[in-house]
């Protein structure tokens, strides 16, 4: 099971609306580079807390039940990573503002902001878990979601003074997220991807993939980040499974061994390598509309579509791949990831994008320099007219 998320390049010409909104509120992304007499540091991030008792079923409180899992993941990475130093947003039932949640992530310097949460719907049949990185939602399901949590503002005191009239409630405060591009992404898809590889097999739960959406506290940190969704309290089983020791212990244990993973790879500082596929071609479900596009006067610099990426290889062949012929497989610890297309230009990859959204809706484009990702408004800067 490969995870994706997407990323619209579309400029809306509501944009420009939110551009000073932005500017005056949103703080500057500082590098976290773990420098040599630093520890690898990790912030763990319960969430809810205090008077926020978050999702509630029956006597079962979210704030309870992420603060067990995110203590008992503290005390795994500290019994079994020396090295690494845990900071909590909270240790015990206290309310916590999420301006002060990213405060403390970016004053410790830290390497990773992980926050964790529990799920609740409509739906009672619905359970897994999931983990979300930065950015615009692509579904009304993902939109609720950072309503849901992006909603604990409205408890802070002044918060339309905090937020500069942040609305978590209205659909166009979100429009701002469509403008973001973290130059941490890559590396938060990396950790989440893990996580919920490691929530599938070691846990054994549903996985519900890496999705994207608005979250404040991750847009104010300065580091990878992500923000998990243990499970549904809204499905009775899951509700139950999340509020027992045993529950709790796999589930941090979990996060714990994508936290390892990932810190491993750090360490290693490895490259990714470029995978060849020897596949027989076969008939793709799509085929790229050329256009005769100018090309970019700086030939290392170079779009393609991220498709997937996965925890194990798998083949490159066209039926793993709904049809489509030449997907690429990269690895870049902890996980390989798998693109489509190769153009100069941005026009052109959106175009192809377009042509392939309807197989894979969570594709997105991707900036390389030399074989290595870069952020798109960077390539697009050294991209001379």
């Amino acid at each position: 099971m490969f995870h994706s998320i997407i990323i619209n390049m579309d400029i809306s010409p509501k944009i420009t609306l939110v551009i000073a909104f932005l500017i005056l509120w949103f703080p500057p992304i500082v590098k976290s580079g773990n420098l040599p007499d630093k520890p690898f540091t990790v912030i763990i991030d319960p969430g809810h807390g205090g008077r926020d008792p978050g999702a509630v079923t029956k006597q079962i409180k979210e704030k309870d039940i992420v603060l067990n899992i995110g203590l008992k993941l503290g005390n795994y990475i500290q019994n079994n990573l020396p090295d690494v130093k845990v900071v909590y947003t909270r240790d015990k039932d206290v309310f916590v503002p999420l301006h002060q949640r990213a405060a403390i992530a970016n004053k410790h310097k830290a390497d990773l902001f992980i926050s964790l949460h529990a799920n609740y719907c409509g739906t009672p049949s619905i359970a897994g878990t999931e983990t979300f990185v930065l950015g615009l939602h692509r579904t009304e399901e993902n939109l609720d979601v950072a309503k849901k949590e992006n909603a604990v503002i409205l408890m802070e005191e002044d918060y339309s003074t905090t937020y500069q009239g942040f609305d978590p409630n209205s659909s166009e405060s979100y429009i701002m997220f469509e403008m973001v591009q973290d130059e941490h992404l890559y590396q938060s898809i990396n950790l989440a991807a893990s996580i919920q590889d490691q929530f599938r097999e070691r846990a054994g739960r549903r996985d519900r993939g890496v999705k994207q959406a608005g979250f404040l506290v991750l847009r104010q940190t300065s580091m990878p980040s992500v923000l998990v969704e243990a499970g549904f309290l809204s499905n009775p089983k899951e509700a139950n499974y999340m509020n027992t020791d045993d529950g709790q212990a796999y589930l941090a244990s979990a996060v714990f061994r994508a936290v390892r993973e990932y810190k491993k790879v750090v360490d290693s500082k490895s490259d990714y390598k470029l995978v060849a596929s020897n596949t027989p071609s076969e008939t793709p479900a799509a085929e790229p509309v050329k256009k005769e596009l100018p090309e970019s006067s700086d030939q290392n610099i170079y779009f393609c579509i991220q498709l997937a990426a996965t925890s194990k290889a798998i083949d490159t062949k066209p039926s793993n791949f709904k049809g489509l012929k030449q997907v690429e497989r990269k690895q870049m610890s902890p996980v390989y990831k798998y693109f489509y297309g190769k153009t100069q230009t941005l026009e052109e990859i959106k175009t192809l994008r377009n042509q392939i959204k309807h197989l894979f809706p969570d594709a997105f484009i991707v900036a390389f320099e030399k074989d290595k990702t870069i952020p798109i408004k960077k390539a697009l800067r050294k991209i001379k007219p």
